[in-house]
């Protein structure tokens, strides 16, 4: 492991390393509140990951266009495939290995616009960490959250993502859950991730895709794997109508048991990536995410962990002043753009929709969502 370790961090930085790791072993409860050395940070905060949800404007929309209703849900996880591939490998610099991202501050803000499609985020817990996010084009629009609380599990690194996403059009509604992700390589200085765990996505209209990931195993299998099986709800699980399966990260293929065949379903490499449209920091409100963290983001990206670290623990006390004021004052926080809805209806209705038939214990329980603002 040492030669590994040699390779990927610089000899003045490996002293910071291995005290990580020493902590990360010793550490119980919730590893998002623990601090991690320079070098394992990204100049960039989390909640800008969730931009991803709209890096493919002409997918999400045509979740709207479809005719038939096995069309719109393949339309949806067409669409959910290609997120994940944006969020966790193609954000990544070719060669280069992942990096823990900003934990963003209470009420953090970030938005986005992108071939007539617009973005909002906003950060509206920040222990536990949660993260609300809406996308609006046209005829089609998606609430939710996401939220994350992490463990180690041997020498990975386990995220169980808690949350849900709803996404509206016109006449349907989508409900899907997360997958959790492990962040395997720490060890070595270079970590990466696997999706892992199943998530769901299930169409008002009684249709409802189940998605199990899978990582290459020490003999055989191959990265990024996922099965994907789209039934209808009432039946038996057994009466699959497709398969989807392959890689989020490149080509997967389609399986119409009702035709019995077989054809390519997706290929994420042929995908153009968006140009999203993002205010330079100059017009940026003071809790906009880059606006927040240019400092300490500049800092890391000409190599000065010295400043780096100042301008984060400034950020972080400014936080703890903040917090400490509104409960002197007696003011809880507010959202911006966001409030909690406990009993959305959609929300309700489509998962006792799956959890009807599937008839799982280990289902997630989902009853709320933070729903945008009108």
């Amino acid at each position: 492991m040492a030669t590994k370790v040699e390779n990927n961090i610089d000899s003045g930085e490996r002293n910071a390393f291995y005290s990580f790791l020493k902590s990360l072993g010793s550490f119980s409860g919730d590893l998002s509140s623990l601090s991690c050395p320079t070098f394992f940070l990204a100049p960039v905060s989390l909640i800008e990951y969730n931009q991803y949800w709209a890096s493919q404007p002409e997918l999400f929309r045509a979740i709207g266009t479809q005719t038939t209703e096995q069309d719109k849900l393949l339309a949806v996880i067409k669409w959910y495939i290609a997120y994940l591939n944006a969020a966790f490998k193609r954000r990544i610099p070719e060669g280069q290995w992942d990096k823990k991202p900003f934990h963003p501050i209470l009420g953090e803000q970030f938005h986005r616009t992108c071939s007539q499609t617009q973005m909002v985020c906003e950060q509206v817990s920040h222990d536990p960490p949660t993260t609300a996010f809406h996308v609006a084009s046209k005829g089609v629009a998606l609430n939710g959250h996401i939220g994350q609380t992490s463990r180690m599990a041997g020498t990975a690194l386990v995220c169980e993502q808690t949350g849900c996403g709803l996404i509206t059009t016109e006449h349907e509604q989508y409900l899907f859950s997360h997958p959790s992700l492990a962040v395997r390589g720490i060890w070595y200085a270079a970590p990466f991730i696997e999706l892992m765990g199943t998530m769901y996505i299930q169409a008002s209209f009684g249709y409802y895709a189940c998605i199990e990931f899978s990582s290459r195993g020490w003999i055989s299998g191959e990265i990024n794997h996922f099965k994907c099986l789209v039934n209808k709800n009432g039946g038996s699980v057994k009466d699959v109508i497709y398969k989807i399966e392959g890689q989020w990260t490149g080509q997967s293929t389609l399986i119409n048991y009702q035709k019995r065949t077989s054809s390519l379903f997706f290929n994420v490499e042929s995908l153009v990536p968006s140009e999203p449209v993002v205010r330079s920091i100059q017009t940026m409100g003071p809790l906009e995410s880059r606006r927040v963290w240019h400092k300490v983001a500049e800092a890391i990206r000409t190599s000065q962990p010295v400043l780096a670290n100042k301008e984060k623990a400034a950020i972080e006390q400014n936080q703890r002043e903040a917090e400490k004021k509104r409960e002197e004052q007696g003011q809880p926080w507010q959202p911006a753009y966001f409030k909690w809805q406990a009993q959305e209806p959609h929300v309700i209705q489509l998962q006792a929709m799956w959890h009807d038939t599937l008839q799982k214990k280990t289902d997630p329980v989902l009853e709320g969502n933070w729903v945008m603002l009108k």
